[in-house]
C-alpha cells in the first residue's frame, strides 16, 4: 500500500513540475516575439531564395543557438544546404538542431514547420508583403519553443530533431532533402506544425491531426493529454487532402507516423496567401495553447515509452 501511494504522489508531483516548467519556459511574451519577429515586415515574406528568407533563417539560427541545440550529424552548422536541382545552383537551406537521447539515441523524433511564404505579391492597397504569419510562421514559432521547453526539461531518451523547412510554398523541397538525409526506419514520429495561428472549428483548446487514422499517433497524443481541457480530432477536411500537402508527406510516404497538427479552418480561412496574414488577425492565446499541448502530448514518445504504428509505405 506504501508503495502505491508514493507511486501515485511522485505522478502527481511530476505532473505539477511540468506544469509550472511549461509556464515558465513556454511563455506568452516568449512566443509573442517568436512570431512577431518571423511575420514582420522586415522578413518581407520570407519568399524562397530571398533577402528575407535569409533573414529569417539566421534569426532561426540564433534562436537554436541560444536554445543550446546541437547540428545535425555531418552538418558543420545549423543550416542544410543544398539545391533545388541540377540547373538552379540557388542555394536553399533547411535550419535545424537536435537534442541527443540518453538511451535511445538512434531512435529520432521530428518536430517540424515550414519557415518560408509568399514574399512579395499583388498589392491590396498599399501592402504587397505576404508576410504569413499563420502559415506558417506559427508553426515555427512552436518548434522553437518546443526546442526549447525539451532542452530544458532534459529527459528526451531519444533524439529530438527540430527543424525548419524552406521552398514548402514551391514544391516542399526541404522536407524532401531532409528525408533523404536520414534512414526513415530510425524516424519514430513526425510532428509537423501547420498554421495554429486561429481557433479550430472544434472549438477553443482543439487543434487537428492530419492522416488520423493512417497510425494511432493521435490516440497517444490524446492520452497523454487525459485531464486536460485540450483535444486533438481527425481532420476534417479531408477532400482538401492536407496530409499529401504539408512537409510530413514525404516521410509518411516512406511508412513514418508523420502527421501535421493544425488548427487552421482551411474551408474559409479568408487570409490564407494574401497580404491580410500578420500578426495582428493571430489569436495568440490559441498558439500558445497548442503549443503548450503538443509539448505534453508528446512526453511519452519522447521518453521513449510509446511508439506510434507505422504507416503503410507507398515509396519502397
Amino acid at each position: 500500500m506504501k508503495k502505491t501511494i508514493y507511486t501515485l504522489l511522485a505522478l502527481l508531483f511530476t505532473q505539477l513540475a511540468w506544469a509550472q516548467d511549461i509556464n515558465k519556459i513556454i511563455t506568452a511574451g516568449y512566443v509573442d516575439q517568436l512570431i512577431k519577429t518571423l511575420s514582420s515586415d522586415d522578413m518581407q515574406g520570407r519568399a524562397t531564395f530571398s533577402p528575407g528568407i535569409d533573414k529569417a533563417a539566421s534569426f532561426i539560427e540564433s534562436e537554436f543557438k541560444n536554445i543550446g541545440l546541437m547540428p545535425l550529424k555531418g552538418e558543420t552548422g545549423y543550416r542544410q544546404t543544398f539545391f533545388k536541382d541540377s540547373t538552379d545552383q540557388r542555394p536553399l537551406f533547411n535550419v535545424a538542431g537536435m537534442i541527443p537521447g540518453k538511451s535511445k539515441p538512434n531512435e529520432i523524433v521530428v518536430f517540424s514547420a515550414h519557415y518560408d511564404h509568399l514574399g512579395i505579391i499583388k498589392a491590396n492597397g498599399t501592402d504587397s508583403i505576404a508576410n504569413g504569419a499563420d502559415d506558417d510562421a506559427s508553426g515555427t514559432t512552436a518548434v522553437i519553443a518546443l526546442a526549447k521547453y525539451y532542452k530544458a526539461l532534459n529527459n528526451n531518451e531519444r533524439t529530438l530533431i527540430f527543424i525548419a523547412f524552406t521552398a514548402e510554398e514551391i514544391g516542399g523541397f526541404g522536407s524532401r532533402h531532409f528525408s533523404k538525409k536520414l534512414n526513415p526506419d530510425d524516424v519514430v514520429a513526425m510532428f509537423n506544425i501547420e498554421m495554429i495561428g486561429k481557433e479550430s472549428k472544434f472549438g477553443k483548446n482543439a487543434a487537428f491531426i492530419t492522416g488520423y487514422d493512417k497510425s494511432d499517433f493521435g490516440k497517444i497524443l490524446q492520452k497523454n493529454l487525459a485531464g486536460t481541457e485540450f483535444t486533438f480530432h481527425p481532420d476534417p477536411y479531408i477532400r482538401q487532402q492536407l496530409f499529401y500537402r504539408s512537409d510530413n508527406a514525404t516521410l509518411a510516404a516512406l511508412g513514418v507516423p508523420a502527421h501535421t497538427i493544425s488548427t487552421d479552418q482551411i474551408d474559409k480561412d479568408e487570409f490564407y496567401h494574401t497580404v491580410k496574414d500578420e500578426y495582428e488577425t493571430l489569436d495568440t492565446s490559441n498558439i500558445l495553447s497548442t503549443i503548450k499541448s503538443i509539448a505534453k502530448s508528446a512526453i511519452s514518445i519522447i521518453k521513449g515509452t510509446d511508439t506510434p504504428t507505422r504507416i503503410p509505405r507507398l515509396i519502397e
